[in-house]
């Protein structure tokens, strides 16, 4: 067992008392930097999501997808795209009349907006591509929209897209992306907007 005198009992507490501050004082130091590297390691993740919508935004562009799915107003200049309804699909108010009938001859119809069409398939209408989630993609996932385009079919597995839908061009592209483009597709304003549903032809 160890004894110590009066003043190297001091002496040692003196040491104890150094050693906490210096702790003490370096954690307060390596705080701030830890803060520092947790936003550093968040960032890429943020940099690289909008990096991701970014390149959806340019995908939607070159593949023309607002020339139907953006309706067509009257501008100064004539027909311009309605950019306060972008990607909103073809307009609730404006269901068309029964579809024509079959014909062996191949001739089809769009409307002003130029987002409906009616030919041998029936009347297509432009589907509403916004995030809302009672009338677009709101409730939709990567997974069924990448499905959607690969199979061609509505929600994955549903009915068929029907013309001019050129999904058999999209299928072609990678999945990265497609994932660009739903990413691009959840950032864009929702708008309410329920599109009419599918006709099949007359008689059909």
């Amino acid at each position: 067992m160890f004894h110590f005198t009066g003043k190297e009992k001091y002496k040692i507490k003196i040491l104890a008392a150094a050693f906490f501050f210096g702790v003490a004082t370096l954690a307060c130091q390596t705080s701030p930097k830890n803060a520092n590297s947790e936003q550093a390691t968040s960032s890429p993740s943020a940099a690289d999501k909008a990096a991701q919508i970014e390149r959806g935004k340019y995908l939607v562009t070159i593949a023309s997808c607002n020339d139907c799915h953006t309706p067509l107003k009257m501008g100064p200049n004539g027909p311009e795209p309605d950019m306060s309804r972008m990607l909103s699909g073809h307009p609730e108010s404006m269901k068309l009349s029964a579809p024509p009938k079959p014909s062996k001859e191949w001739n089809w119809q769009g409307t002003a907006t130029l987002t409906a069409f009616a030919g041998p398939w029936g009347i297509s209408y432009a589907a509403n591509l916004t995030p809302d989630q009672n009338t677009g993609i709101g409730i939709w996932d990567e997974q069924m929209f990448i499905k959607t385009i690969r199979n061609g079919r509505h929600m994955g597995d549903g009915r068929p897209l029907e013309p001019p839908m050129p999904w058999q061009w999209f299928r072609n592209m990678t999945d990265d992306d497609l994932k660009a483009v739903f990413a691009y597709l959840k950032s864009i304003p929702a708008i309410s907007n329920r599109v009419p549903e599918y006709q099949p032809p007359a008689g059909g």
